[in-house]
């Protein structure tokens, strides 16, 4: 499996950590150095001390050449015991990106190296084997410490990464939760008021063209207004009051009305003023499933709500037909209008209506059929 970028492991390193990283550069030279004191002397001592600044400086771009360094370094660490502390940095650090062809690399000429400092000493009676096996040992812990900061430093990042996943997806998830929330209270706001409203303004424009209207009957249409007007407060005091439950203040779903309420719904548009002639065929002594009559109810209410908007005083057929073999059919049929509506709307009652309908397996779909308009929907009975 592949795992994370080396580079994307890496965190800059800060004041301290690189105080740390000289502090044990100098020891491990020192504990070289200390260990050769023939070396201790003249010229050489100036070659050892130029070699070691060299290696220091080149372990700076450790993280950006990483085997070049690493083996340059560990080269120059095979005469000069001052580049042992920079050539063990750049073994660890290459060792740390755990690309594992690379570390083998270096751990041979690693030992090689070691190998031919070791017999250079001329102090040094330990038979060829025995350096091999420390040198072995040595730059298998040299090496291991580096391969295990890599993986500590890939779980961390590992770890980083899964949390901020989820404290994104957590974002998202709370992010949906609220747009659905918002879409849920628009609909329930459009779907109760929006008819309320519609007649209210119905009635109003009525009136703006009636001069022959003597005192009784403006007082008679004014009732209706205020009587719509508060129909309307009562309805949005209903939504405001079940949107969120007092006990656990989490949303909760308003009371909503069922098949069995279309025929209270026809009458309030009538005494509303609009004509409406209501059909029932449906073939069933079973009750309609709720969720069925929920979208039936909005879809009739819909359609009285847009024909008294753009088609006032016009019939509005309503046809619902089927069975529970069948599903349920309904269409609805109201004349063309003859302008734009005075009543503004955002046009998106079909469009909400239509993707209910399509969430319950069932279709909508609203179009001109000659000098009509017609509203056709058909919902499975088991929706």
């Amino acid at each position: 499996m592949d795992g994370p970028a080396p580079l994307a492991v890496h965190r800059p390193v800060t004041g301290w950590g690189v105080v740390a990283r000289l502090v044990g550069v100098a020891f491990i030279s020192t504990i070289a150095l200390v260990s050769v004191p023939d070396h201790r002397h003249g010229s050489w001592l100036a070659a050892e001390i130029s070699a070691g600044a060299v290696s220091l400086a080149l372990v700076h771009w450790r993280r950006r050449w990483p085997l070049p360094i690493a083996l340059v370094t560990t080269a120059i660490s095979g005469f000069a015991a001052l580049a042992a502390g920079p050539a063990v940095l750049a073994a660890v650090s290459l060792a740390t990106r755990r690309v594992y062809w690379q570390v083998a690399v270096t751990g041979v000429v690693s030992i090689c190296c070691a190998q031919l400092f070791s017999k250079a000493q001329p102090d040094n009676n330990d038979t060829w084997w025995v350096d091999l096996i420390v040198n072995v040992i040595v730059t298998a812990g040299v090496l291991g410490w580096g391969l295990y900061i890599g993986s500590r430093r890939e779980l961390v990042w590992t770890l980083e990464q899964r949390a901020d996943r989820a404290e994104a997806e957590q974002e998202l998830r709370v992010s949906q939760a609220r747009s659905t929330e918002r879409a849920r209270i628009a609909r329930e706001m459009h779907d109760v008021l929006a008819h309320r409203i519609s007649q209210i303004s119905m009635h109003a424009g009525a009136l703006g063209f009636r001069a022959d209207l003597d005192a009784e009957e403006l007082r008679a249409n004014a009732n209706v207004i205020r009587d719509l007007a508060n129909n309307a407060l009562t309805d949005l005091r209903s939504v405001l009051g079940v949107l969120r439950d007092p006990e656990t203040g989490e949303l909760a779903s308003s009371p909503q009305p069922t098949f069995s309420d279309l025929p209270n719904l026809v009458e309030q548009a009538r005494e509303a003023g609009v004509h409406v002639e209501f059909s029932d065929h449906l073939l069933s002594d079973e009750p309609v499933p709720d969720v069925v009559g929920r979208t039936l109810y909005r879809i009739v209410q819909e359609g009285i709500t847009n024909a008294g908007k753009h088609a006032p005083g016009a019939v509005v057929r309503i046809e619902v037909s089927g069975s529970p073999d069948d599903g349920v059919a309904i269409v609805l049929r109201n004349p063309l209008g003859f302008g734009p509506s005075r009543t503004p709307g955002a046009g998106l009652g079909l469009i909400g209506l239509a993707e209910r309908a399509e969430l319950r397996g069932g279709r909508l779909e609203g179009r001109r059929d000659g000098q009509q308009f017609v509203l056709r929907g058909w919902i499975p009975w088991a929706a």
